[in-house]
């Protein structure tokens, strides 16, 4: 994995500036292919060695410790190549066990495989065989290749083989105590569980346990130390994961221990100061008496649209704005109240209530524009000189998002600061998180199973905001009288409380949600007809306004996501607090990734515009803190800041200027590469002021002021021909055609036109890419242009952009060499 730990590379100074004016206007890798002798004997020096490692490492230590039995067999960690598909590697005749499987940043599948001590000489029988066995098939196949081509390496297996939680949540002290989640095999749980006593490990009760046709999950607390002993002792844990990964441990178990908890945290969190950028969460209220949330939630910072409301959270129950606090500030409670850990919240809160407590008169819902843009102001006036990200989880459930609406549009208005229209300050820029709305809760599991039937509510369609909807994990059902139930979807998979914008027009609107995070399962029962919601087990833990009688509660749905969602925004807004809006939403969708399951529906789709209904369901992926704080040596980003003026008055009203990047590719770092694959990623954020009148429904140039796109050179592509085909100032008697078709990009640029931020991933060979070393950003028309008189065709406006490039498939050093180049372009440039 790499190490994220550089900083990223500033290229907005490289930019270059010219007059612009409008021209008119797959590839995968191969099978690996094996050379029989070096792959037979390279596979059986390596099993050789990792028999040895497994011996001194696994079962040596296993011998000291009086009462503890070997299992018979190690461990080994076996990896098969990229595209190498679902094989099974475990043989029963053999006695061999595979699991513990995940998919590796590479593509490559890593899984655990225990063998039996009477096993090993099979295993190497197999390899001599594949070596040098006669070849009698027609095709002239090795013996025994369809087993042992797929095979990558072999390695002895170590605790981190079997985690299947997010690796950097896994404990590096062996001396740290956590509660496992132990999945064991069904015939070795009785083993397992011995072993753990012998070690004096903790093991939940019977009732606690979670069985599957495979598998019995089993909470075990103890030391790293002691559940490393315990995999190799037993050979019966199949993977491991952090057993209180569902609030009911808390809400159902350790209830007696809850107010014990929360105190026993509140005391480990370094609590930000006043001065901290903040969530401002435009909900309910909150209940800022709760332990965990009055050190970073002030008195004078909890207010109400109507003052007579009152900040406090007044929704029945746990209540909305209270839970959407402790999210948005903590992330789910689970894992911060389980370890040992010392946090340092780096962003603290506000809250201004929106919705009327019961008593008041409704609010009209024409008038929610309004409503949100005194509440940002409500906030902005309280605090002028703080920075915050605000986060909206309301939504109207009656109107669909196909088309701007009143309130979509006064948040594009808000993000893109064009409330007032004084020209003489500078517009305040503002990110703001929007929920996509949820699928509604009904028992009967056939009405909501299509989620693609329920489009994101009004006002998740805001170009300029980032619309959140969900993924799931949590597939362990745990709650008392569910035990039959099954979770409505699998790990990785999108949220069946999620909504999409499939139904939306393609050609108009934007993509929503743009990013999905963990937002819960439903449950179905034992013959799939029956659904249910929010089962402690399959939701996220947050704080209740019930501070006294239930101070946690179990939270889900696209609320949850949302509220996570402007959580790290607002730690990237603490790290970077040079960073404009529009790149913090940048690098938020820069750095998301595709689950396993999301990846396999984009990869099984026909083409682009397949692959962008994909979008339409769950965006760009999972953003990743770590990635979008920092860079690695093999996977790197360049980011961009800048200010374009898209149009000016020449008579008419006319394009301006367009910005044209050297890329600084080491280029023969990429050659030397050749044809291995790299990964090139783009996204261009703005925002748009909007205008939702005047035939916007119909024509998005209407509605925006402006738009950008970006395009890159291509390979066999001259500069001159380049700047020609984008740019038909500098084409002379008629733009340049393209030298070559422009392969490899997963989307394309009319799947990725419609909006304000714009995304697209280019995977081709490293000596293609060294070539491709331009990019041009360039307007496209709006408002500004078209409707001349409302005199804001001199306007400028500001884009962030962000590239990324990274060698999925080796580690290669690609960071210094780019960082070096970057001073001697910018000293060309301005010498």
């Amino acid at each position: 994995m790499s190490d994220y730990d550089k900083p990223h590379l500033d290229i907005s100074a490289l930019v270059a500036r010219g007059e612009y004016k409008s021209p008119s206007s797959n590839a995968r890798g191969t099978a690996v292919q094996r050379i029989r002798a070096d792959h037979g004997q390279r596979l059986a020096t390596e099993l050789h060695e990792a028999f040895a490692r497994a011996d001194a490492e696994q079962a040596a230590p296993i011998a000291e410790i009086e009462g503890l039995e070997p299992a018979g067999g190690v461990f080994l960690e076996v990896e098969l190549a990229p595209g190498s598909g679902a094989i099974m590697v475990e043989r029963k005749t053999e006695g061999t066990r595979q699991s513990a499987e995940k998919i590796l940043e590479n593509g490559a599948r890593s899984l655990a495989l225990f063998v039996p001590e009477d096993a090993r000489d099979k295993i190497e029988a197999v390899l001599e065989d594949y070596r040098k066995g006669e070849i009698t098939s027609t095709r002239g196949t090795p013996p025994k290749a369809s087993r042992v081509e797929p095979i990558e390496h072999f390695r002895e297996a170590r605790l981190r083989t079997f985690w299947r939680d997010d690796q950097n949540a896994l404990p590096t002290d062996p001396q740290a105590s956590i509660w496992w989640g132990a999945w064991c095999f069904t015939d070795a749980v009785e083993r397992v569980v011995e072993a753990a006593a012998t070690l004096g490990m903790q093991v939940g009760g019977a009732n606690t346990w979670l069985r599957f046709p495979e598998t019995v999950v089993v909470p075990i607390f103890g030391r790293v130390s002691a559940v490393e002993l315990l995999l190799f002792a037993s050979g019966g844990i199949a993977e491991l994961r952090r057993a209180s990964d569902n609030p009911a441990v808390f809400t159902q178990n350790l209830r007696d221990e809850i107010p014990a908890l929360i105190e026993d945290l509140a005391a480990r969190i370094t609590w930000p100061g006043a001065e901290a950028p903040a969530v401002c969460l435009l909900d309910t209220g909150v209940n800022r008496a709760h332990p965990l949330i009055e050190p970073a939630l002030s008195e004078e910072d909890t207010l109400a649209v109507n003052a007579a409301w009152g900040g406090d959270d007044h929704e029945t129950g746990p209540g909305h704005g209270t839970g959407m606090a402790g999210l948005s500030l903590h992330g789910d409670l689970v894992a911060r109240l389980a370890d040992q850990s010392q946090p340092t919240l780096a962003h603290r809160l506000e809250s201004v209530k929106i919705l009327p407590p019961t008593g008041f008169p409704a609010n009209d819902p024409h008038a929610y524009g309004p409503i949100t843009h005194s509440a940002i102001a409500l906030a902005e006036v309280q605090n002028p000189e703080r920075d915050r990200i605000f986060c909206m989880a309301v939504t109207n459930t009656l109107r669909s998002g196909a088309e701007a609406s009143a309130w979509s549009a006064a948040i594009d208005q808000s993000a893109a600061g064009a409330e007032h229209s004084d020209e003489e300050t500078e517009a305040q820029k503002r990110l703001m998180f929007l929920a996509a709305g949820n699928v509604p809760d009904n028992a009967v599991a056939a009405e909501i199973a299509d989620v693609d039937a329920f489009p994101a509510q009004d006002p998740a369609q805001a170009w300029n905001a980032l619309s959140i909807g969900g993924f799931t994990q949590k597939t362990a059902i745990a709650d008392a009288g569910y035990e039959d139930w099954s979770p409505a979807v699998d790990v990785g998979e999108p949220s069946p409380y999620s909504r999409t914008s499939y139904l939306w027009d393609r050609a108009k609107s934007p993509f929503k949600p743009e990013l999905v995070l963990e937002a819960g399962n439903r449950a179905l029962s034992p013959s799939g007809e029956e659904s249910v919601a929010g089962l402690d087990s399959l939701s996220l833990l947050t704080t209740s306004r019930n501070v006294d009688a239930d101070p946690l509660t179990p939270f889900w749905a696209t609320s949850a996501a949302t509220a996570q969602g402007a959580r790290m925004a607002a730690e990237l807004a603490a790290a970077f607090p040079h960073y404009w809006p529009e790149t913090l939403r940048a690098l938020m969708v820069h750095s998301a990734r595709w689950t396993p399951p999301m990846l396999a529906a984009i990869e099984n789709c026909a083409g682009k515009s397949e692959r962008a209904d994909c979008l339409r369901r769950f965006g760009y992926g999972v953003p990743d803190l770590g990635r979008a704080t920092a860079s690695a040596q093999d996977d790197l980003a360049l980011v961009a800041q800048n200010t374009i003026q898209p149009f000016r008055k020449d008579g008419s009203v006319r394009f301006n200027e367009a910005h044209v990047y050297p890329l600084p590719w080491p280029r023969d770092v990429l050659e030397a590469l050749d044809n291995t694959r790299v990964r090139l990623k783009v996204t261009l954020s703005y925002f748009v002021e909007p205008n939702p009148s005047f035939a916007s429904a119909i024509d998005p140039a209407r509605y925006q002021s402006f738009g950008l796109r970006f395009d890159l050179k291509r390979s066999r592509e001259s500069a001159a021909n380049f700047h020609k085909r984008n740019n038909a100032e500098m084409a002379g008697e008629g733009a340049a055609a393209a030298s070559d078709p422009d392969a490899g990009w997963l989307f394309g640029p009319r799947s990725i036109s419609a909006g304000s931020l714009h995304v697209d991933i280019w995977e081709g060979a490293a000596v293609e890419l060294a070539a491709r070393n331009l990019l041009y950003v360039k307007p496209i028309t709006g408002w500004w242009r078209e409707r001349v008189g409302l005199g804001r065709f001199n306007a400028k406006a500001r884009y962030a952009l962000v590239v990324s490039i990274e060698t999925p498939e080796t580690e290669v050093d690609l960071y210094t060499p780019i960082a070096a180049t970057i001073p001697t372009i910018v000293e060309v440039e301005t010498g």
